[in-house]
This record gives C-alpha cells, sequence and structure tokens, in this order.
C-alpha cells in the first residue's frame, strides 16, 4: 500500500513557474513508475509527465520542454518542475505510482494503482 500526498499547487501568473511534490508513503517507492497527470474542469483526465523507478522520463507533448519530472528515491518523494506556465495548464494535478511494465503504457492512468488527492493549479493570463 502507497500513499501519496501533493503539495506546492496555488496561483500563478502566465510565464510563471511551480513546483509540486508528492510525498509517498509505505513500501518500495524506489520500485514504481511516478507519474503526473492532470484534470481540468468538464475535461477528461489526462497524462502530464511519468518517471520510471530507473529515471526514464516521459512527457506529455503539451508539456514537453516546460515541465521536468524528477525523483529522491531517498526522500520517497517525485517532483514536477513546470516553467512557462499557461492558462491551459489550470487543473487539478494528481500523483500517482505504479508499476508499469511497458513503456507505451506509461500514459494510461489505469496502469497507476495508487493516487493522490490532488492539487489545484490555477495559471492566470
Amino acid at each position: 500500500q502507497v500513499q501519496l500526498v501533493e503539495s506546492g499547487g496555488g496561483l500563478v501568473q502566465a510565464g510563471g513557474s511551480l513546483r509540486l511534490s508528492c510525498a509517498a508513503s509505505g513500501r518500495s517507492f524506489s520500485t514504481y513508475h511516478m507519474g503526473w497527470f492532470r484534470q481540468a474542469p468538464a475535461k477528461s483526465r489526462e497524462f502530464v509527465a511519468a518517471i520510471s523507478w530507473s529515471g526514464d522520463t516521459y512527457y506529455a507533448d503539451s508539456v514537453k520542454g516546460r515541465f521536468t519530472i524528477s525523483r529522491d528515491n531517498a526522500k520517497n518523494t517525485v517532483y514536477l518542475q513546470m516553467n512557462s506556465l499557461k492558462p491551459e495548464d489550470t487543473a487539478v494535478y494528481y500523483c500517482a505510482a505504479g508499476f508499469v511494465r511497458l513503456a507505451r503504457h506509461i500514459a494510461e492512468g489505469s496502469k497507476y494503482d495508487y493516487w493522490g488527492q490532488g492539487t489545484q493549479i490555477t495559471v492566470s493570463s
């Protein structure tokens, strides 16, 4: 069992930066793939970024070059550094953990077993 708690959300102006953190408790954090997903009002949840247990990173095209995912296994924490934020990045951001056997499934929320409660990001124009 893994518990995930996100932090770092808030209100920021377009062009600004935020860093999200996701602290995990439970066993074997370093063996999990960790992902960030987001859901905007009236929209479906979408993949943002993920990092494998070995450090391979994956990004949605919409955030590539602006967002960076990283993990610190010693602290059981995964981060999402978000730069050059746009109003369309406004959403609730969720951290997720799971064992994703194939890289082509990394963006599928159904492959993740544990989810945080979410943190709101609002980007004003």
